[in-house]
């Protein structure tokens, strides 16, 4: 019997390996892709589960209004509101004065500001000090955008047990500016029932002194116009230019209401 060649036992073996090799690769990587991409499946399914409700839930109720563009002797200002149900949620600038100092001053007074309309829901804010113009131009955009939100939300249906009657009676009405030596004033009035429901300043004298005279006295004529349902009403002692005007604007707002 002839011995075996020891090349011949060599190939032998390699081969044997390679086959094994090549059956252990055929075999192992089966379950890898499927796994692979069913992870990647659920993975899409639970970001998709996140992110729609969250989404659904923000956008039901709520809506923006951008007020018009406010001019100051610095650059232009525009308030835009997010609001939900009815009450202003969120206030921002999109637009203010920059460039200069106007940057130090827009970085102060913008987010009081926009805290200020939030928390009164009205444009009867307080100016910042240090940026009266744009303070006042924060205040006159944002009542532009306050009037757009009401006008959209009179035009929404009411249910007969709200009184659709009531409803439509209601207006808001808005005086002449009157002009004074401080400044200028504008009462807005809501009149329903033939009766002043509310009244608020629109514009008031602001920048040094002004901003605490404004904010003593226009709080009591507000209440005194309300008291009172006509412009007759007492001036505010320290304050009378102020009171002047207001009393002014207010006979005016009437005079648009019908007396």
């Amino acid at each position: 019997m002839k011995k075996s060649h020891p090349i011949r036992r060599v190939l032998l073996a390699s081969a044997a390996t390679v086959s094994g090799i090549v059956l252990l690769l055929s075999l192992k990587p089966a379950s890898d892709p499927a796994s692979a991409s069913a992870q990647g499946a659920a993975a899409q399914e639970t970001a998709a589960a996140q992110e729609s409700p969250q989404g659904g839930a923000a956008a039901a109720g709520t809506s923006t209004v951008t007020g018009a563009v406010a001019q100051t002797q610095y650059g232009v200002v525009q308030v835009r509101l997010t609001v939900a149900n009815g009450k202003i949620t969120k206030s921002e600038a999109v637009q203010a004065p920059h460039g200069g100092t106007s940057d130090q001053k827009t970085a102060l007074a913008v987010p009081k500001l926009n805290q200020e309309a939030v928390a009164t829901q009205s444009a009867d804010i307080t100016s910042v000090t240090g940026a009266t113009y744009t303070s006042g131009g924060y205040k006159q955009s944002l009542q532009s955008a306050i009037d757009k939100m009401k006008a959209s939300t009179s035009t929404g249906s009411t249910t007969p047990s709200q009184g659709a009657g009531q409803a439509a009676q209601a207006k808001t009405v808005t005086g002449e500016v009157a002009t004074t030596e401080y400044g200028p004033v504008q009462i807005r009035i809501t009149v329903a029932g033939g009766k002043i429901t509310k009244a608020e300043a629109v514009q008031a004298p602001s920048g040094g002194t002004s901003d605490q005279k404004t904010a003593l006295a226009v709080p009591k004529l507000n209440q005194e116009a309300v008291a009172a349902g006509s412009a007759k009403i007492d001036s505010v002692s320290g304050a009378t230019y102020t009171s002047g005007g207001y009393k002014q604007s207010l006979q005016s707002a009437l005079d648009k209401a019908g007396g």
